[in-house]
């Protein structure tokens, strides 16, 4: 087998020669064998030999120019636009390129990846490859990656170099140079600072060994994954097949008041559709029989003791300092109550076991925490076995230690209690693990509080817990977030420790790259005021024209589209013509309205003349239109949008929820859309023609009205992300009845306004000054654009 071997810290890095060879042998498996080497040059002092492949017959080819040439004989035949691609990475990206010259090249790329997701064609290419192996290499790029700058690399750049960064190839190529960097770390020799395959993902984990890497993933089936647990789930993953190590999905089923079979079905599923698999699938209640034998090891050292006082005295006392009455019981005594708890009798029911560790410790975790309580009810495994549960502060380092967890990955919520997860370690005479804290996501105007977001599946302020409100995963893929741009986003987010609240347009803007270029396009007309338009100088009898789907992807295939002397277009539309004026009938022609029809200032028919060999790109208004023809009727849908759930950005610690409602949360707009939407299968993402990107929800078989429902799906713009309850109510969309009758509950929960007692009289209730109608009625005035200058003005400065 041919080998190449790279420098860990050659001028440039290797990255290209290193990712194409890995990107060979992902199609054609064994072609190279890749390493990595210590040291900025393989040669001694030829600061060239950055990169070297030995062949079968003896043959050395040396340098990164050299050995990306021969690399290339190993794939298939490229097209012109990829060998363009490939000279663009070795040239214009080149370490000895200029800031400037850099910048233009970044600016490039990202200009030509705006509406695509590979650099030529639609799957990685060797272009890809390379183009990443250079950015890869580039340390103003690494440097600006780290630090977001969209200014410098654009957001279509970035978004592409996340995504290629998950490819296979460069995991096996990230692979081998952390096993340089295990070894490295575990001889002690180089004493210089690791370098991490990306700057955001360094935790510095210490003690790594490649191959013996072992972390794991937690939930507790209570409720359904969010969007904050997809995190945890794909960082977790992510260390441990960076160092090719072993990832342990386990339920962390101890608590069974709240636990159901139905919620670890769910967050399997959810694991399933993020692509993560655990090499190894368990439960905490595997382990409740070791678990318990620990707690008895923890009582007969006299590190535990089991306490019957109540609840909120026991809150109150660890809150002040003050010791327990209990702790100081003999073994024997603590021994007894706990085998009482153990079987559920009326007394251990009245105590919790405690580890007895501190009374006035600074850090109140450590204040002599409850490790186990008495709970005499079913579970969904172990049926009724056990009337004693451990509690996760317990159950968690001891179940890690014997799994062979390496080190444990979670977020910066359980800081406190790292100190207590250690203090178990020596105490039980376990085997450590090391533990290691990232940041928590935390979006605007958004609940991941389990019982926060459980009070709203209870007061029917939602439909479940896969709502297209909710930041579940199930929730937002409902709303039309793709995995992959899931995926996508945690990575770019890594594994800092930085708290941050973050906005929702990032997510939806990568979203929107991913889904744009693959979305077919389809036409939607609301159907209130909807205004039907004559065409004269077109069809005699309505036809029907194949026409691409996607102009930009041919491979999405054709749609039907109706060409009939009567066509169907927006009230908002027609409201704006003026006869004589020419428009453009969108994949259609330019037509000239040659008369308005009105009715109390609503449009109610329109008569265009065809003017086919007019120019649409003289035209202002492009609009979209819909015929009809006996074989092919428009069908009725209903438009569906959300607002968020509260109207505070951040709540805080004395908030309550019903005092943050937001009144009307969902809105709901009838339609009809052509004729095509509705071969659609449930889960279609589409875009309607200048309304934005929809998936289709339900079916007309599925909905209650009969209709095909779709979801408006967030686009990343300022628009679609603010909050609509702040917006003018004018402008808003219409709430939907469901909405309606909740703001009308919500307003019937919130506190009564305390001068309502008084029984004054509104201003408007006895005088008329506060109120004028209109002098002339309602005059639809004309934008002062359109007809004269003199009202625009440039700024001064």
């Amino acid at each position: 087998m041919t080998s190449l071997t790279l420098a860990q810290k050659g001028t440039p890095l290797p990255y290209v020669p290193g990712a194409l060879a890995e990107y060979a042998n992902s199609v054609s498996p064994g072609t190279f064998s890749v390493k990595w080497q210590e040291g900025s040059s393989l040669k001694d002092k030829d600061k060239a030999a950055n990169a070297v492949i030995a062949t079968d017959n003896g043959e050395e080819i040396v340098g990164q120019g050299p050995t990306v040439a021969y690399i290339l004989r190993f794939l298939p035949q490229m097209s012109p636009e990829v060998s363009q691609w490939l000279t663009f990475s070795l040239e214009q990206l080149g370490t000895a390129a200029a800031f400037k010259d850099l910048e233009q090249a970044f600016a490039q790329l990202d200009q030509h990846l705006q509406m695509r997701s590979y650099l030529a064609g639609y799957t990685v290419t060797a272009a890809d490859v390379a183009v990443w192996g250079a950015l890869r290499a580039s340390a103003i790029f690494q440097r600006n990656l780290k630090l977001e700058s969209q200014q410098v690399l654009g957001e279509a750049l970035m978004r592409w170099y996340v995504h290629i960064s998950t490819q296979p190839f460069v995991e096996c190529l990230s692979e081998s140079l952390a096993q340089l960097q295990a070894n490295s770390s575990k001889k002690g020799s180089s004493g210089e600072k690791k370098a991490a395959d990306q700057g955001k993902f360094d935790l510095g984990l210490e003690n790594v060994e490649y191959g013996k890497v072992v972390t794991r993933f937690p939930p507790e089936p209570s409720g359904y994954m969010h969007i904050g647990h997809a995190k945890a789930a794909l960082l977790n993953e992510y260390f441990a097949r960076l160092y090719n190590g072993k990832f342990i999905v386990r339920f962390d089923d101890s608590n069974p008041s709240k636990e159901k079979s139905e919620f670890e079905d769910a967050i399997t599923e959810d694991l399933r559709l993020l692509g993560i698999a655990g090499d190894k699938i368990t439960h905490t209640s595997d382990y409740f029989q070791t678990i318990y034998e620990y707690a008895l090891q923890l009582i007969r050292s006299g590190g535990a003791y089991v306490d019957d006082t109540d609840k909120e005295r026991i809150k109150e006392e660890r809150m002040d300092g003050i010791a327990s009455r209990c702790r100081d019981q003999s073994v024997e005594e603590n021994l007894e109550r706990f085998e009482q708890m153990r079987l559920g009798t009326e007394m251990g029911e009245r105590c919790c076991l405690r580890a007895k560790i501190s009374v006035d410790c600074p850090n109140k975790a450590m204040r002599d925490p409850v490790i186990y309580r008495c709970k005499p009810v079913p579970h969904h495994r172990t049926g009724t076995a056990w009337k004693i549960y451990p509690t996760y502060d317990f159950c968690c380092p001891i179940v890690d230690s014997l799994e062979g967890v390496t080190h444990a990955l979670r977020s910066m919520e359980y800081r406190d209690r790292n100190p207590l997860y250690a203090w178990f370690f020596p105490a039980l005479n376990l085997r450590p693990v090391a533990i290691q804290d990232f940041s928590r996501m935390n979006f605007v105007y958004t609940l991941l509080s389990k019982r926060k977001l459980q009070w709203f599946v209870d007061n029917g302020r939602v439909t479940g817990w896969d709502d297209p409100r909710f930041p579940t995963v199930r929730g937002i893929r409902r709303r039309g977030m793709t995995i992959e741009a899931l995926r996508q986003y945690v990575l770019m987010q890594g594994a800092s420790q930085k708290n941050m609240l973050l906005e929702w347009d990032k997510i939806w803007s990568l979203n929107k790259k991913i889904i744009d270029p693959v979305a077919p396009r389809h036409t939607a007309l609301l159907k209130r005021e909807l205004v039907p338009a004559t065409i004269v100088g077109g069809p005699a009898e309505s036809y029907i024209k194949q026409v691409p789907k996607h102009k930009k992807n041919p491979e999405l295939g054709t749609k039907q589209t109706v060409f009939s002397p009567l066509v169907f277009v927006d009230q908002a539309d027609a409201a704006t013509f003026a006869v004589n004026e020419e428009i453009t009938l969108m994949d259609w022609g330019n037509a000239i309205v040659s008369n308005i029809e009105r009715i109390d200032n609503v449009v109610t028919g329109l008569t265009l003349q065809l003017h086919l060999e007019g120019d649409f790109k003289t035209t202002k208004k492009k609009i979209t239109w819909l015929g009809q023809d006996s074989a092919m009727h428009p069908v009725e849908a209903l438009l569906v949008d959300y607002d968020y759930l509260i109207t505070k950005k951040k709540l805080e610690e004395d908030d309550e929820i019903i005092d943050v409602l937001t009144p009307v949360t969902e809105f709901d707009e009838p339609a009809i859309v052509d004729a095509n939407v509705g071969n659609l299968s449930k889960g279609s993402i589409i875009q309607l023609e200048r309304r934005g990107y929809y998936i289709v929800d339900k079916l007309p078989n599925e909905s209650e009205l009969g209709l095909i429902t779709l979801i408006k799906i967030p686009d990343g713009k300022a628009s679609s992300m603010a909050s609509k309850h702040n917006q003018n109510e004018t402008n808003a969309p219409a709430p939907s009845k469901k909405s309606q009758k909740a703001a009308k509950s919500s307003k019937n929960q919130k506190k009564q306004d305390p001068d309502a007692a008084l029984g004054l009289p509104r201003p408007e209730d006895v005088c008329n000054m506060y109120k004028t109608d209109p002098m002339y009625g309602d005059v639809k005035l004309a934008n002062p654009k359109d007809i004269s200058s003199m009202y625009e003005t440039n700024k001064f400065y």
